[in-house]
């Protein structure tokens, strides 16, 4: 007995592919289980649904030959767990999601994927001052230029500001230590995204404590440095910067001045026009991934979860 194999049928022979890829497009603005009783279907068929029009997005938008890639790293359960993401900041999409860990190795796994010849094509690589992302990113694609992304940058020093909220807590008693009490999230958002009660609240804690107050200019100070179009006015700037936390105490603002030094080239890199990108798309790209991540919780499908990193800035079949 032979089956004839139908190109208009999905790989499930009871629908075709044009519904499958219209299940496709309602899971990209809704969840299986929402699908699911819309159309009133099994939850593992929409699933399976949707997982082969995302293959198929994959597969049709292909591997490019990236100029300037982005990598991060994801957790996806506890127990740091975790797999790297790159994507291609030109075209503004995640083009690979992988590895076993945020090792070297796996790191590596992406440039043999991409292939030797692509691989020496990248000219800039933007990423966390993770060593072996920086390791592998040389001996891979030796003449890309490392430039360390400032939202992971600004997240350390943001570290170093809440260690001077948890001493301040842990010295102060009485009123004084009320003031600072469940005010982390006021203290390390930026002040635009606080709202009129937000503000009122920093004001008041910002007032009644002098050294928070000094450590958090010194935290708005330093944001500035992505300004500066000259690499030495940049480094002049940033000297200033450390010379001004002398006498005030602050040994996790020394740590990250520290830190910032020991990593100096690969911020510095970014006063180069050649190396003017969006940052603020591998921001948005971490954004929408804790999305997906919230939305596909309790899976413990990993394939479904990469097609759906990739497949979140393609354009719908």
């Amino acid at each position: 007995m032979k089956t004839e194999r139908l190109d208009f049928l999905a790989d499930n022979p009871f629908y075709t592919k044009r519904f499958a890829w219209h299940i496709g497009r309602r899971c990209r603005q809704a969840t299986i289980s929402d699908v699911a009783k819309e159309f009133k279907l099994d939850w593992q068929t929409v699933k399976a649904l949707d997982k082969q029009y995302m293959a198929e997005q994959v597969r049709r938008a292909g591997l490019p030959g990236p100029k300037v890639i982005g990598i991060d790293e994801i957790s996806i359960r506890k127990g740091h767990t975790y797999r790297i993401v790159v994507s291609d900041l030109i075209r503004k999409r995640p083009i690979w999601f992988g590895g076993a860990d945020r090792s070297e190795a796996s790191m590596g796994q992406f440039y043999t994927a991409l292939g030797t010849r692509k691989s020496a094509g990248i000219r800039l690589a933007v990423m966390d001052m993770w060593r072996p992302f920086r390791t592998a990113t040389q001996a891979h694609a030796p003449k890309a230029a490392i430039l360390f992304d400032k939202f992971h940058v600004m997240r350390h020093l943001g570290e170093a500001l809440d260690a001077v909220r948890k001493s301040e807590y842990a010295r102060l008693a009485g009123r004084d230590r009320a003031y600072i009490k469940g005010q982390k999230y006021t203290l390390l958002s930026s002040r635009e995204n606080l709202s009129l009660d937000g503000r009122a609240a920093l004001k008041r804690l910002l007032t009644a404590n002098k050294r928070l107050n000094t450590a958090y200019l010194l935290k708005e100070r330093f944001g500035q440095l992505w300004d500066y179009r000259s690499e030495a006015w940049a480094r002049k700037y940033f000297d200033q910067w450390r010379a001004s936390l002398r006498w005030q105490r602050l040994p996790s603002f020394e740590k990250f001045a520290a830190m910032i030094e020991r990593h100096w080239d690969g911020i510095a890199a970014y006063c180069r026009p050649e190396n003017k990108v969006s940052l603020g798309f591998v921001e948005g790209l971490n954004n929408k991934i804790r999305v997906i991540q919230r939305r596909a919780y309790g899976l413990r499908d990993e394939e479904y979860l990469r097609l759906k990193i990739l497949t979140c800035m393609l354009p719908e079949l």
